[in-house]
């Protein structure tokens, strides 16, 4: 007879809006074991699988903590009651808790005093960037009442919830009768009861005993701080949000550039100061998109993405949001693992804003093969392959735009654009391989060179390089050219590098967070100068870990064509430090994301 031997959670601690999906192990009759489902309509030996879940609710209500959302707030700040922001803002579960996040958390109360958009709505100024999205602010009123019966959950709808009376006050509410199951606002501060039981097909009775699994209260998901868009062309107000959350003003366009932190990098042994619930993918997964969907940017350049969440999850659910997907794996020369959890980058494009013309994959690899055929001795090759061969790509994408450009001078031309997506290895470059980095970065923008010469375009030149700001590769992409006394150039054991000559490029790239140093004052600029590296005009970081703080993400662009209008504003470093460093349960990456809007100058050729 078909028989349970094992259920059990990834992770006892639910969250709102993350799939939870049970790992259940059976018996088959012929002894052989399978974690594979067996619905009524595909019995085995007559027998199938039937799955509850149960919200089990006492009369107490609970609030938790806005902080540490695995704990029971045992105080409100009032502040945020009376500035109307959302509740669950203004819980925490001690005294040292609301001391301690206090710098932080005044800026909700200062931020919630000076929004008031058109309709007066000061909440939806606030919050409604990151929370326009489909998910909400989290309704935390622990009311007793049952959810709606029109909802579904998993892949089987729900029908009017079942109710067991239990004694002590605790009521049991049947919430679904699928093996997955996503908690709900209506399950915050609830425990959930998962039952698996073995079922006879014509009767339709249990056979044996039911398998129930406990989990602990559900939690509500941490939402990202918002973030604001800083104008950087001398004007003096922010930039107002269109209907569909993206800055209103013609012929701008906005681009995003975040490294996700692939799940297969997502390690408790790296980020052992993450909560496991806040590290998993299910929850980072939700989190991310709802970041990412928040900031309405019209070209989003994604790096470690991983092929198989590319497929099942950013392509599809992007997708509904009007974005068109493009991607391209690493190579995986050097991979011996699963080929579904190599990363690469993915660029995504608003399908009302562009339409996509040309793509372009660069694969470092394949030039590595062609540098040694060319350049190394036989004997040497194998060594000199195994370092060059670090399975890095990039992804070249023209667009059209489909919306007009203020100061184009020939309107009715075509407008186009070439966006370049970089992605690197997870770990950091070692100095002694940083010959490596920049030849890459020159085979890039050797190609990039050839692109621009056969056609006048703009071009951005995203992600995460790996090399931190003054370093060789982020010199000669700023600058054009690297000096032959720096440092960097003193390791090339392979002569890739000679002549020093040659490494040099003729693209007018200029950095975009550049602009925050070099602007004079504005509204937003001083926090933001405070925020960026006076010696290299970069921000004093993008990845921020336990063991490492540093720039390695960039958004370069061709000055001559473009120009920033507004940049997303930088975090500081504080109010990443109160959960010790990146990820955590507010960000679900180790990078931040960097988003800037730019304008298309008048065409000057090149």
């Amino acid at each position: 007879m078909l028989n349970v031997i094992r259920v059990h959670l990834p992770s006892d601690i639910p969250i709102v809006g993350c799939e939870l999906t049970p790992y259940v192990l059976l018996r088959r009759p012929d002894k052989t074991v399978t974690t594979d489902d067996v619905p009524e309509l595909a019995p085995i030996d007559g027998h199938f699988l039937r799955y509850k879940w149960y919200r089990i609710q006492n009369d107490k209500k609970i609030a938790i903590c806005s902080v540490h959302p695995s704990e029971q707030a045992t105080l409100q700040c009032l502040g945020c009651v009376k500035a109307k922001l959302p509740v669950s803002k203004s819980y925490h579960c001690s005294p040292k808790c609301f001391s301690d996040a206090w710098q932080h958390h005044r800026v909700l109360h200062d931020r919630a005093a000076s929004a008031v958009n058109e309709n007066g709505n000061e909440e939806e100024e606030v919050f409604g960037r990151f929370n326009s999205s489909g998910s909400g602010v989290l309704n935390t009123s622990l009311s007793g009442s049952v959810s709606s019966t029109s909802l579904t959950n998993g892949s089987t709808p729900l029908y009017p919830a079942a109710v067991t009376q239990r004694s002590g006050g605790e009521t049991w509410f049947e919430v679904g009768r699928s093996k997955t199951y996503t908690p709900t606002a209506d399950d915050i501060g609830h425990v959930l009861k998962f039952e698996c039981a073995v079922v006879d097909v014509e009767t339709k009775v249990p056979v044996g005993h039911a398998n129930p699994i406990l989990t602990s209260r559900v939690i509500p998901a941490p939402s990202p701080s918002p973030r604001r868009l800083v104008p950087v062309n001398g004007v003096d107000v922010m930039g107002h949000l269109d209907s569909d959350g993206r800055i209103s003003s013609n012929g701008t366009f906005t681009v995003l550039s975040y490294n996700i932190l692939s799940d297969v990098y997502a390690t408790s042994e790296s980020y052992s100061y993450c909560p496991s619930w806040a590290l998993s993918w299910p929850y980072r997964r939700q989190n991310l998109l709802r970041e990412i969907v928040g900031y309405r940017a019209d070209i989003v350049c994604l790096q470690e993405v991983q092929s198989d969440h590319f497929d099942e999850f950013f392509a599809p659910e992007l997708d509904k949001h009007g974005y068109q997907a493009l991607y391209k794996r690493k190579t995986n020369e050097v991979y011996s693992g699963n080929t579904q959890t190599i990363d690469g980058c993915a660029t995504f494009f608003r399908r009302d804003r562009f339409s996509h013309v040309k793509k372009y994959e660069v694969e470092f690899n394949k030039a590595a093969q062609s540098l040694t055929d060319a350049m190394i001795p036989t004997n040497q090759k194998k060594s000199a392959l195994n370092r060059l061969v670090k399975d890095n790509v990039a992804l070249i994408v023209v667009l059209e735009a489909k919306f007009s450009n203020q100061g184009v001078d020939n309107p009715g031309k075509r407008q186009l654009l070439c966006v370049v997506g970089m992605a690197n290895t997870h770990v950091n470059v070692h100095q002694d391989l940083m010959d490596v980095k920049l030849w890459q970065v020159h085979t890039l923008l050797k190609g990039l060179e050839k692109i621009a010469a056969s056609a006048d375009i703009p071009m951005l030149v995203c992600g995460d390089f790996n090399s931190v700001p003054g370093s060789a590769p982020h010199t000669l992409l700023a600058m054009g050219k690297v000096d032959p006394q720096h440092i960097d150039l003193q390791v090339d054991p392979l002569n890739i590098l000679r002549p020093l000559s040659k490494l040099i490029h003729q693209l007018p790239l200029v950095s975009a967070y550049s602009s925050f140093a070099r602007l004079g004052v504005g509204l937003g600029l001083e926090q933001q100068r405070r925020r960026m590296d006076p010696t290299t005009n970069e921000p004093l970081f993008t990845n921020c870990t336990r063991d490492f703080i540093g720039t390695l993400d960039y958004i370069f662009y061709t000055a001559d064509s473009l120009t920033v209008e507004s940049l997303l504003e930088l975090l500081d470093e504080e109010s990443l430090r109160k959960d010790t460093a990146l990820p955590s349960p507010e960000w679900s990456s180790d990078h931040i994301a960097l988003l800037a809007e730019f304008r298309c100058k008048p065409r000057i050729r090149r």
